[in-house]
């Protein structure tokens, strides 16, 4: 049985965190608490990520430097992640002494094997500060999409990367001035010259490792768009310093050093940290990250330890999760958006009932949202209607009716069947780290309970028939005991009163299904108390708007002046996120129906083809796809498909390939082994498609990165294809599919 070594994405230290960031964290605790009551020799470590522009930039505004303002953040991070139960094997940081050392090593591997270059570049400089403006010390204007307040390494809008030479109109954010550009050196991770490397790592590691789709669609994402070399240093002063000559003045970009901290905590929570760490025979990484982090976990970070030519434990099991949303909204740590880690303490809901709801909607496939109406509903039905009310009304009536001794006699076999039918599938979802389903299945197993107490009527039978009432409560009173085991890794209090309540405090997964050892009650009392209407929509108006507008809040209303000023900032976020996720879409995404001219293999790739398009443009089009193993040359020409016209450009083996054409696959094909190219001969050449009750933008739209149209997924639901619950179609035509009629489209 190999080891498990549990991360999750180190939280940056220069705020607090709300639930979004939250989710991550959680992940990783619930799945290392699973693994260690398994059996698993099983290691979590997480700490907060305090190098980097954020943090300088948010010492420089509150007048600390920069290791106060980490100091006083990473407590408070500390005490909320304890308040949420949170079971690290080690919880540190990465401005320490042993982070320096393990990041100035790698690096030097690195460099002697040839993968470390060297450029002079063009860089912003503020006068007025007199220093280089690293990009979040830039804020400008996005070239890719209009937005007005970029950061110089990204667009938060559109999600583009960026460099902050490329923004229009920029300033410093410090003092606003309008820099000058100056040339100045930095080094550079060669990612073109090691990309052999990751490609042959990444093909065997996303299958043996079950990597999350979203992780696979990403990475592939960024390998075709055409890996470049990747700054690894800033002209900054809080960061690990550069240890190689002319580069005294300089520290280690964020994005390398970061993710090496998950090794330099590892070194401060064991002492024989490499046994963990440089030992992949028998150890297994399991990652817990937010789809913004996937390219420098998959990427990055990989390329790193693969470059240093050294035996590294590399990533087995990416579980990378979509966004949760706020009331409609987004969650913003530099808006103040949303609902945050000390607000959720001050509510007075134990932490438990906020961990069942993060993981009952936890975003594994597509975005959710947290909204207090659903929180209320989901609590008083499942949590409290359906778990609770198992526990309560079977111990209750043995406890009464039995002097809380368990009936003797024989099991209900047919319920000791179904019982381990859903305990199987919830263990196998957990190997999977399929959180969000193996909590629903423990919910539905809770179900069964309930119903095999109402059916079986034991009010009745225990009189008229009392074998029959002794053999259902004996059971049911197992079931309770498992359930008490199988909600450990989410409501890990919860878990540890429902043991109590049948005196086996110590039980853990070795001991579901087993049916001795219990023999009478402990003392009962409720599991969670029901939330109140009144008291949820309190907490919906507390915490509506922003951190900044709340605080300016009277003690008990909102007066309408307050309501309305809000900064241009929210306006303008309002104003987007006032559209749907098809609007977006349609905004975005252009499909064209495009015709199969030509069709040949690539001569550099097996599983290639380079295709030919007749579009709605003047001139063909070339895209390569890698459709080879499905359909022969015979079967594509002369068909209409449909192209994603406005993909970057990438090149495959040396093939530029100019838009991808849609396709869908079976659902929960997490082994990419199904194809169905969406053929569109209902329509004719150049018809522009888009989601039923949206319109085409008036103006040009821009390219959009593969990373990006995956955020916004296309399915397929009874045939049609679709987008946020809306058919892809023009006019009154839908664009279908034949093979796989429920699916994913990508």
């Amino acid at each position: 049985m190999k080891k498990r070594l549990v991360t999750s994405a180190l939280p940056y230290v220069n705020n607090i965190p709300h639930l979004g960031n939250l989710t991550q964290v959680l992940s990783a605790d619930v799945f290392a608490r699973f693994c260690r009551s398994k059996g698993y020799e099983t290691l979590y470590v997480c700490g907060t990520d305090e190098y980097g522009t954020a943090t300088e930039t948010r010492a420089l505004q509150q007048g600390v430097t920069p290791q106060e303002l980490c100091d006083y953040y990473h407590v408070i991070h500390k005490d909320i992640y304890k308040w949420f139960n949170i079971n690290f094997d080690y919880f540190g940081r990465t401005s320490t002494p042993h982070q320096t050392e393990i990041v100035q090593h790698l690096f030097k591997e690195v460099d002697e094997r040839g993968y470390i270059n060297e450029a002079t570049i063009e860089q912003l400089y503020c006068p007025h500060c007199e220093r280089f403006l690293a990009d979040r010390f830039v804020e400008g204007t996005c070239p890719n999409c209009g937005h007005d307040h970029a950061r110089g390494d990204q667009c938060d809008e559109c999600q583009t990367l960026l460099e902050p030479t490329e923004l229009i109109n920029p300033k410093c954010s410090v003092c606003g001035t309008t820099p000058i550009v100056k040339s100045t050196k930095h080094l550079y991770l060669d990612l073109p010259k090691i990309l052999p490397l990751l490609e042959t790592w990444m093909e065997e590691a996303s299958v043996r490792g079950f990597w999350a789709k979203n992780a696979v669609q990403v990475t592939k994402s960024w390998i075709r768009d055409g890996l470049k070399e990747r700054a690894i240093t800033r002209d900054l002063k809080w960061g690990i310093p550069v240890p190689k000559e002319g580069y005294e003045n300089k520290v280690f970009y964020v994005w390398f050093d970061a993710p090496i901290g998950y090794l330099s905590i590892t070194s401060y929570a064991v002492e024989d940290w490499k046994r963990w760490w440089m030992s992949p025979d028998d150890t297994e990484l399991f990652q817990f990250i937010g789809k913004d982090n996937i390219p420098f976990h998959t990427v990055i970070f990989p390329a790193t330890l693969l470059a240093s030519g050294e035996k590294w434990t590399m990533l087995h099991h990416m579980s990378s999760t979509e966004y949760l949303n706020y009331e409609g909204g987004k969650f913003s740590k530099s808006n103040g958006i949303g609902i945050f880690g000390n607000d959720v303490m001050d509510t007075g809901i134990p932490a438990d009932v906020w961990r069942f709801y993060m993981f009952y909607n936890r975003p594994e496939k597509s975005d959710v949202t947290f909204t207090w109406l659903d929180f209320e509903e989901k609590v008083n039905g499942e949590l409290i209607g359906n778990l609770s009310n198992l526990v309560n009304r079977t111990l209750t009536f043995v406890n009464r009716f039995y002097d809380g001794k368990i009936p003797e006699g024989e099991l209900d076999m047919d319920l000791v069947a179904q019982i381990k039918e859903k305990e199987d599938e919830i263990d196998s979802l957990f190997e999977a780290a399929g959180e969000r389903n193996a909590l629903r299945t423990i919910f539905l197993l809770s179900s069964i309970g309930n119903k095999s107490f109402q059916d079986g009527e034991p009010w009745k039978t225990r009189n008229e028939d009392p074998a029959k009432a002794a053999s259902l409560l004996r059971t049911l009173v197992y079931l309770i005991r498992d359930l008490g085991i199988l909600i450990e890794p989410y409501m890990p209090t919860a878990s540890k009163s429902i043991l109590s309540f049948v005196k086996r405090d110590n039980d853990n997964w070795s001991n579901l299904n087993s049916y001795e050892g219990i023999s009478e009650l402990g003392e009962i009392s409720l599991l969670f108390e029901k939330l109140d209407h009144d008291r949820i929509l309190d907490l919906k108006e507390k915490y509506s708007g922003s951190q900044d507008e709340r605080e300016n809040k009277t003690e008990n209303t909102v007066s309408k002046k307050q309501t309305e000023n809000k900064s241009g900032d929210n306006k303008k976020m309002a104003k987007v996120e006032e559209l749907s996720m098809a609007e977006d879409f349609a905004a975005r995404v252009k499909l064209v129906v495009s015709k199969i001219v030509n069709v040949e293999k690539h001569p550099e790739g097996d599983k290639l083809y380079i295709l030919t398009l007749k579009t709605d443009e003047e001139e063909e089009r070339t895209i390569v796809s890698s459709i080879v193993p499905y359909y022969t040359a015979e079967e594509l020409l002369n068909q209409n498909i449909v192209l994603i016209s406005n993909l970057k450009p990438a090149k495959f083996r040396g093939v530029k390939s100019c838009g991808m054409l849609l396709a869908a696959s079976a659902q929960d094909d997490e082994d990419h082994s199904t194809c169905e190219v969406i053929f569109a001969p209902q329509f004719e050449v150049g018809t522009i498609l888009l989601p039923e009750g949206t319109s085409a933008p008036e103006e040009k739209q821009f390219f959009i990165k593969g990373s990006k149209f995956f955020d916004m997924p296309l399915y397929t639901e009874d045939g049609d294809v679709k987008v946020d619950g809306k058919v892809i179609k023009a006019g009154e035509v839908s664009l279908t599919v034949k093979k796989y009629i429920n699916g994913a489209v990508g």
